[in-house]
This record gives structure tokens, sequence and C-alpha cells, in this order.
């Protein structure tokens, strides 16, 4: 397996698990309120799995639903470290919304690259 399949993978996988986290974890509803966002939880868990499933399939149909659906997470990710940004979040809290921001930007540009 390729590191950019594997990093497919991953990126599926966890934003399947934050994506029904957002639904059913009370962690998430108070870290939304946290955010001064808590009526957009369930849209942030939809688009998440939104964007999980438009990895998977474009694993097996080919990368142009990869290349939405990576673009899509990445700006959501993106919007998810300016909101922490915004609620003065230490950086240490930043950093894993902004590493899934880069994966997600990497993963986009190097599968518009290869396509």
């Amino acid at each position: 397996m390729k590191i950019p399949e594997f990093l497919s993978l991953f990126l599926a996988f966890s934003f399947l698990f934050f994506g029904f986290s957002c639904f059913f974890a009370p962690r998430m509803k108070h870290e939304f309120i946290r955010y001064g966002l808590p009526h957009q939880r369930r849209i942030v868990g939809i688009l998440q799995l939104i964007g999980s499933a438009g990895l998977f399939i474009g694993m097996v149909t080919g990368p142009m639903l990869s290349v939405l659906a990576l673009a899509g997470l990445a700006i959501l990710m993106s919007m998810g470290v300016i909101v922490r940004i915004k609620i003065k979040d230490p950086w240490p809290a930043i950093l894993p919304a902004f590493i899934y921001a880069f994966l997600c930007g990497y993963l986009f540009y190097d599968t518009v690259i290869l396509m």
C-alpha cells in the first residue's frame, strides 16, 4: 500500500469516527457549545460523514470523488482551525485540526496532479 492510499484510508476512517462522534458523543456537544456553534454540530457531522463516504467510494470508483471529498474536508478542517484560533485555544489544541487540514490539502494536491 502506497502512502497516499494509506492516508486516504486513515482520513476516511478518521472522519467516519468524527462524524458519528458529532451525533453521539456528549463531549462533542460540549465542544461545539464552547466554540459558540451549538447548532452547527450536526451539519459538521454530516459533512464529515459525506467526506468519509466520498473517500471510501473514490478509492473504488476513481479519483474524481476523492478530489471533491478532499477539497470539502480541507475547507472544513481549515474552518475548524480558524474557529479554534478565534476562541483562543492553545496551539496544542489547534494542531490536530491543522494536521487534518494539511493532510486533506496534500492528498487533494497529490490526487489532482496524478489525474
